[in-house]
């Protein structure tokens, strides 16, 4: 997670403008997004290519990135507008809007489990009771959701930098909406909506966070809760939360149908999706890692409603975990959020123990909705295609025991790196080979900076994989082999957090590509296509207070690995379509503990060279 401090010295270049409060203070002095030369991408490109591919593969992209890059190649022209795209005013980020229309707001298949992510908080042993938990939750929420209203919050830090926090905008009282060709986001104002939405058993409830100027203390907002227990218990509802799960084409032509039943869907959509955030309450019991991971990733596809950034949920056992919807906000700010809930109610840093209730105070107000059997066939689809959709994946938790971060700095290794390449050699294990891979790299250090693709795999890793397999080769060799693949991996991941990587810069070169323009070879190579098919999606969060985090895989073919690394722990969360889960669980496991291994005896010799 970034780390956040108050700044004391400024580095050169950034400039503070009190102005905009403390939350944006920088965001005018961070700098834009730069475009690679195409000589650097051309280089790194090539290089992440030659592990993944035969000599006369290899040989077929080289001459088809050389034409691309010619002085007289199309690389260059597209270059030119690219370079001012970049200096266009309009925009503050080149491929801000191109991204968030083709990775999200264009995306077609159901945001759940496509796109949507989860964390799975630790159990809080004083709010066993789910009404105490959620009012727990909803007051540190609120408390965080203050700071980002008033713009008081404390921006995040990446190497004592400021990045941007842009997308914190999207974060409460903003929903997104199905529309075709693409998606797109509202956002309403916090001023003139403050409530918060609650769902049990399929049925919506409002409930008001302030009344009368005052936010509504912990009893108050528990006492609000137990009455949606109350009102909500004698049966579930129609599942209108069930459509937010569908295709988004399917959802667009729902939504239609929903509004033309009867006038007062659409104010009830709208209370829907002008709440500062959703708290569902699940009647569930998860125990279990994966059925807790189960719960929040998805639930039961009908006590939500998907298209909102942000559901917290809380299970009948006083489990709770969180949703995050993807498009217009990536996981750094929710993670901050969860942890700063989670901080502030273990450590008591929030006054939870006011007692008074006032009076006065409205009751929860269900938000209706007028089901025609048109529509309750839009609804039984739904669930339906939900169904079959889930049904379709297999998930398994590795909850890794053995050791954690602390053991890995003590390596002289960085700790994701590392766990990265514990991923590699668990796939090698599978599968008898190395395949491309993405890990997250964050370039929110410029101005509505999102992510960029760091690939993992690199000549380094695989040669070091090939020397744990090989019986004939010494440990000697197998520990300078596996810090070349750290080195390389740092390597990689520093260039794209420095927006540098390859990815990025080769979709915009593509989205500048004119109607009826032929396309060059470098796009038509298969192994461009084949480099970017994330046989393994990975990406870390980490926090203390979670047990849990993931989402899907991208390609039906691949594996989606999130992966949390604690102090004396390492959780994986393994999402694939039938491809076995549970066995790559058992390569992680094994290559986890091999790595160790390898690596312990460097310990006993200090003064030796690792």
């Amino acid at each position: 997670m970034a780390s956040r401090r108050n700044n004391s010295s400024l580095p050169v270049g950034y400039v503070e403008d009190k102005s905009k409060g403390a939350m944006l203070r920088f965001q005018d002095s961070l700098p834009r997004l730069p475009v690679p030369t195409l000589e650097e991408t051309a280089t790194r490109y090539l290089k992440s290519l030659k592990p993944l591919l035969s000599s006369a593969e290899l040989e077929a992209s080289i001459k088809a990135v050389k034409e691309f890059i010619a002085p007289d190649g199309p690389g260059r022209k597209l270059q030119e507008k690219l370079l001012a795209r970049r200096e266009d005013s309009k925009h503050k980020n080149w491929l801000y809007e191109w991204w968030n229309d083709a990775a999200y707001l264009s995306y077609r298949d159901p945001v759940v489990p496509y796109v949507s992510y989860f964390y799975s908080h630790r159990d809080d042993r004083r709010r066993r009771d789910p009404a105490t938990r959620a009012a727990a939750i909803t007051t540190a929420t609120l408390e965080f959701k203050k700071q980002v209203d008033t713009g008081s919050l404390e921006p995040e830090y990446m190497k004592k930098l400021p990045i941007c926090m842009d997308s914190y905008k999207w974060m409460f009282n903003a929903s997104r909406v199905p529309a075709k060709p693409a998606d797109y986001p509202v956002k309403f104002d916090p001023a003139q909506n403050k409530h918060i939405l609650v769902i049990r058993k399929n049925q919506f409830f409002k409930v008001e966070h302030e009344v009368a100027g005052k936010q509504l203390n912990t009893s108050e907002l528990e006492q609000a809760f137990r009455r949606v227990y109350e009102l909500a218990s004698t049966q579930r509802a129609p599942a209108i939360g069930a459509l937010t799960s569908e295709n988004r084409d399917v959802w667009t032509d729902a939504r239609a149908v929903l509004l033309s039943a009867d006038s007062i869907n659409a104010k009830s959509l709208e209370a829907i999706e002008s709440a500062s955030f959703v708290v569902c309450l699940d009647d569930a019991a998860p125990v279990t890692l994966e059925e807790r991971a189960h719960a929040y990733w998805h639930g039961d596809g009908q006590n939500r409603w998907f298209d909102k950034p942000l559901q917290f949920i809380v299970n009948d056992n006083g489990t709770s975990g969180f949703m995050g919807e993807h498009s217009m906000m990536d996981g750094t700010p929710t993670h901050r959020l969860n942890d700063f809930v989670n901080d502030v109610i273990f450590n008591s840093k929030l006054d939870f123990s006011d007692p008074t209730v006032r009076s006065s105070l409205p009751e929860p107000q269900a938000v209706k909705f007028v089901v025609t059997k048109e529509l309750q066939a839009e609804i039984d689809r739904a669930v339906q295609d939900f169904t079959a959709v889930i049904g379709q994946h297999e998930l398994a938790v590795q909850a890794y025991q053995g050791y954690g971060k602390g053991l890995i700095k003590k390596f002289r290794c960085s700790p994701d790196a590392y766990v990265q390449m514990i991923i590699q050699l668990a796939y090698y294990k599978m599968y008898g080979k190395n395949r491309p891979t993405y890990e997250s790299a964050a370039t929110r250090r410029f101005q509505q900076g999102r992510t960029e693709t760091c690939r993992s795999v690199s000549e380094a890793s695989v040669a070091w994989c090939n020397a744990v397999a090989d019986p004939t080769a010494d440990d000697k060799t197998r520990i300078a082999l596996f810090r070349k693949a750290i080195d390389s991996h740092l390597e990689y991941i520093t260039a794209a957090s420095d927006g540098k990587g390859v990815d990025r810069h080769l979709f915009g070169l593509k989205r500048l590509l004119e109607p009826g323009q032929s396309v060059p070879a470098l796009y038509q190579d298969p192994a461009y296509a084949y480099s970017s098919s994330w046989y393994l999606s990975t990406s870390q969060l980490s926090s203390e207070f979670f047990n849990g985090y993931g989402w899907s895989q991208v390609i039906d073919g691949g594996f989606g690995i999130a992966y949390m690394i604690n102090e004396n722990s390492i959780n994986f969360n393994i999402v694939s379509k039938g491809l076995g889960s549970n066995k790559m669980s058992f390569y992680l496991n094994e290559a986890a503990g091999e790595m160790r291994d390898l690596l312990l005896p460097t310990l006993e010799a200090p003064n030796a060279k690792l």
